[in-house]
């Protein structure tokens, strides 16, 4: 072997990588001691992209496909060059492997709770996580603003950067969505595709696409969620009265069922008073739509009949004077319940007009 053959042994004639990470974005080839003979071959697979750097200088970018390296396909090169030597001229440069492919479940998530007005609870706190895709869709930008001369680089070390950007994006729209809180659910696809568009202009100055912003979940403080499940609780049970007087019995039959003693009916007095204490003010932040279905249960005294005072004999709900002993009959209010004398024509309590 002479020493021309031996020179050109040591030259790289095949230049290639394949990929088994799954989480690196640009790969320098070795290229150290060596020199890339003029016609080796360039292999860039689909997903990829080849970068040339001469000097410091970006000189030719490659797509997926082979490559012969000659003038004609080197033509920044070419120039810079001058191939004075011939096409079998050796020359040094550095290459580095670019994948394009789609860098997908990315995780975001806010770090610290949003603060936002709801038309429902007024100010809350709310916090968000998901996850998003990157795609390289400028290799030279991409070098060239975020790479640098890193032989290796994975989305470890551009995850954070992208996360703040995609965060702060996704704080400054939910502040100004004005969509109420319990209709966010609903919503996280539309919010999502909002998200990209808003977001995309931010990742296209690093030479990179963002192909995918998926919102997983946003959530309530505890507190909050507590104070839903008790809104909830309320709209299932209806008329709080009605429930309070059936809690009553069943603790009465279970205290006599159990041989409880006076103690313990004193004690039960006492949590009778304060479960209508609790009823009342539950009942007072019903809505008129929860109120709606109690108020339709509730039956006057005056549609179920009166008795005489006189005569003690039942009486019709109207009747004006007994129709066993002929006494004036006392009138109930249809509004309040009160008993007035039978000469009264409004009530005494409320003013309601008396029938």
């Amino acid at each position: 072997m002479g020493i021309l053959d031996l020179v050109r042994s040591e030259l790289i004639d095949v230049i290639e990588w394949l990929d088994d990470t799954g989480d690196t974005i640009v790969w320098r080839f070795p290229d150290q001691d060596h020199e890339i003979k003029m016609g080796a071959k360039l292999t860039v697979r689909e997903g990829q992209a080849a970068v040339f750097v001469n000097e410091g200088r970006i000189a030719d970018v490659f797509t997926p496909g082979l490559y012969s390296l000659t003038t004609q396909n080197m033509p920044v090169m070419t120039t810079l060059r001058s191939w004075k030597y011939g096409f079998e001229s050796p020359f040094k440069a550095e290459i580095y492997f670019v994948s394009t492919r789609n860098f997908l479940d990315m995780k975001w998530g806010t770090q610290n709770p949003v603060m936002m007005r709801d038309q429902d609870f007024g100010v809350i706190r709310l916090r968000a996580f998901g996850t998003y895709g990157i795609r390289v869709t400028d290799p030279g930008e991409f070098m060239k603003e975020v790479v640098g001369t890193d032989g290796c680089f994975t989305t470890d070390e551009i995850e954070g950067q992208l996360r703040s950007v995609v965060v702060s994006a996704f704080t400054g729209m939910l502040g100004t969505s004005k969509i109420a809180a319990l209709d966010l659910a609903s919503n996280y696809k539309a919010m999502g595709d909002e998200a990209r568009t808003v977001m995309q202009p931010d990742f296209g100055r690093y030479g990179i696409s963002l192909t995918l912003f998926v919102i997983e979940n946003i959530s309530v403080p505890p507190e909050v969620e507590k104070m839903l499940d008790v809104r909830a609780q309320m709209g299932i049970v209806g008329d709080m009265g009605r429930f309070t007087q059936f809690q009553t019995a069943r603790a009465i039959t279970d205290a006599a069922s159990a041989g409880g003693g006076a103690g313990d009916f004193m004690g039960m007095g006492a949590g009778i008073a304060m479960g209508q204490q609790m009823a009342s003010a539950m009942a007072a932040s019903l809505t008129p739509q929860q109120k709606e279905p109690a108020a339709q249960q509730t039956t006057t005294p005056q549609a179920a009949g009166k008795v005489c005072p006189q005569c003690g004999k039942p009486a019709p709900a109207a009747a004006k004077f007994c129709p066993e002993c002929g006494a004036a009959q006392a009138s109930t209010c249809p509004q309040c319940q009160r008993t007035n004398p039978p000469e009264a024509k409004f009530c005494q309590e409320c003013g309601s007009k008396l029938k």
